[in-house]
Order: structure tokens, then C-alpha cells, then sequence
């Protein structure tokens, strides 16, 4: 990875323009992921609500919709839809346009709320939103170290990207396994991957910027802002999911 005072310095007089447009560019990744990040939360609670329903005495039931999203076949295709459409994403972004990308990533934030609603279910509301809230600090301070670290973490990324391999292989065998012990080591190494490549993405979203700003493609730099805010959002949810399997307290 290019040192960026380094970059900077190469670029002369033009270094204020490009830390100006860096600040832009990180605000425009943090203010994409947001947006997505309050779009699965308010699609996640939106579907949590129709899928359940007061029975005869009183107790919770699933209704039809529930019952098709969380007691049938169905629930496999909306549990990996999602990842369908993160590999899709990277076929497709350099074929559609900025505005097209943005409402790709919208719609894919959509499809994710609806696969997470059944933590409405799971967890009491009171320890996702304390869980929620310990994920914002612990990923907004790993994200600054990130940024603001003048240590080269790129060779993170090989060890990273192994170590999650793994970790979705482990996880697909205890589906089968179903063993605590297991369920317990794939929590904990899914917290470390996931602070782990919050600080890495960070990092790589900054460099890539400095690296391509003197070419000031903006359609390029629209892109790469919502690739970027994909990446942080795909860190936050499944630091937040693995934080909430120690955290969160079952109805």
C-alpha cells in the first residue's frame, strides 16, 4: 500500500484539494452506510411486526407471512439472498451507473432487514439496542484507528480473508453439528475477523481515494463511495450479529 504523505507530497500544491476531497469522499462512505444501516433496522423491525400476531390466549403466533419467511423453504432463500447480491455487486457495478449502485446497495439493505428480522424474535429489544449502541463504539473506534493509523495494515488483508473463509465454512458444519463449544469459538473469531477488516476497509477506502485523485473521475469516486460504504456496512452488521449471540438477552 502507497505511504499517503508520501502520495501527497507527490502531488504538490494540489495536496489541500485532495484532503478536502478525501473528507468529502469519507463523509459521502459513512453517510451511504448510514443511510443503509437504517434502512435494515427499520425493514427488520417493519418485518419482525407482520410475521407475528396474539393467539386465542394471548400468546405470540406466527402469522402467515411468518410462517412463510421463517417456517418454510423460503427462509434459506432469504437467509443467502443477501449474499447472492453482494457477489452480484461486484459483477454488475461497473455496468450501471452511480445513482444505479446507490439503489442497488439500498435495495440489497432492504433485502438484509428482512433476513435479520427474526432477531426481533430471538433477542428482547432492550439488549439488541444496548448491543447495538456497544457495536457504534467499538466499530467507530476501530474505523478511526483505521483512518488515522500511519501503520501499513494492508498485509492484514491475505489473513483477513482466510480467516473468514474459514469462519463460514465452521459455521455451515455446525448448522449440522450443532455444538456449543464450536457455536462459541466461531462467535468469538467472527468478532476479531470482523474489528479486524473495519480497520483494514477503512484504511483501503482511504488509500484507494488518494491513489486515484489526481485522475478526479467522479463517476469512479461515486462508485467507489458506495463500495466503500458496502464494505463498512457488511462490517458493522456482522460485528453487530456476533456481539449479539454473547450480548443479547432471549425471549
Amino acid at each position: 500500500m502507497a505511504d499517503f504523505q508520501t502520495i501527497r507530497a507527490g502531488v504538490g500544491a494540489r495536496a489541500g484539494q485532495i484532503d478536502e476531497g478525501l473528507k468529502a469522499h469519507m463523509n459521502k462512505v459513512y453517510g451511504t452506510m448510514s443511510v443503509g444501516m437504517l434502512i435494515t433496522a427499520l425493514a427488520a423491525w417493519a418485518f419482525s411486526g407482520l410475521a407475528v400476531t396474539s393467539g386465542p390466549a394471548g400468546e405470540t403466533v406466527l402469522t402467515a407471512f411468518g410462517q412463510a419467511i421463517y417456517a418454510s423453504p423460503l427462509k434459506w432463500l432469504i437467509m443467502f439472498a443477501p449474499l447472492i447480491m453482494v457477489f452480484g455487486f461486484g459483477a454488475v457495478i461497473n455496468r450501471i451507473s452511480a445513482a444505479g449502485a446507490q439503489l442497488y446497495f439500498y435495495g440489497f439493505a432492504t433485502l438484509m432487514g428482512l433476513s435479520l428480522s427474526s432477531i426481533f424474535l430471538v433477542y428482547t429489544g432492550v439488549s439488541i439496542a444496548q448491543t447495538f449502541l456497544i457495536t457504534a463504539i467499538a466499530f467507530a473506534g476501530l474505523s478511526l484507528w483505521g483512518y488515522t493509523t500511519k501503520k501499513d495494515i494492508s498485509g492484514w488483508g491475505s489473513f483477513l480473508i482466510m480467516g473468514l473463509i474459514g469462519l463460514i465454512v465452521a459455521s455451515i458444519v455446525n448448522i449440522f453439528l450443532a455444538s456449543p463449544a464450536l457455536h462459541f469459538a466461531v462467535s468469538v473469531i467472527g468478532v476479531l475477523i470482523f474489528a479486524g477488516l473495519t480497520a483494514y476497509d477503512t484504511q483501503r477506502i482511504k488509500t484507494d481515494y488518494i491513489q486515484h485523485a489526481q485522475a478526479m473521475d467522479q463517476e469512479w469516486l461515486a462508485k467507489s463511495a458506495i463500495m466503500g460504504a458496502l464494505n463498512l456496512y457488511l462490517d458493522f452488521i456482522n460485528l453487530f450479529m456476533f456481539l449479539l449471540q454473547f450480548l443479547g438477552n432471549r425471549e
